[in-house]
């Protein structure tokens, strides 16, 4: 599934654009970094209410399609810039990570 699509369904704030056309293919819960690194698969959204800047490192270590931030954390302004600087998109949303991802598993992620 298109990333933007699911812009849209979960009215996310886009705290960092995406570039391109990203693909969705899977969804990862988890704030703890080492078991997302070793968890996460590939092209999978990730929720987190982590929002330092280590997430945008494995992100791109697993090669993320986006970061969506859940309760509305405020995203730290390095995180901002380090996912700019390497193309991952970070969403924001009021949203708990189960109503983030009950939405997204009726949309068929």
């Amino acid at each position: 599934m298109k990333l933007t699509k699911i812009i849209d369904e979960l009215n996310a704030t886009v705290v960092v654009e995406p570039k391109d056309e990203t693909e969705v293919e899977g969804v990862y819960i988890g704030d703890l970094l080492s078991l997302v690194m070793a968890k996460a698969q590939e092209n999978d959204i990730w929720i987190t209410i982590q929002t330092h800047i280590n997430i945008v490192a494995v992100a791109t270590l697993v090669n993320l399609s986006a970061i969506v931030i859940a309760e509305g954390m405020d995203v730290d302004e390095d995180t901002i810039k380090k996912a700019k600087e390497e193309n991952i998109p970070i969403l924001k949303s009021e949203l708990s990570a189960y109503e983030i991802a009950c939405k997204l598993c009726r949309l068929g992620v």
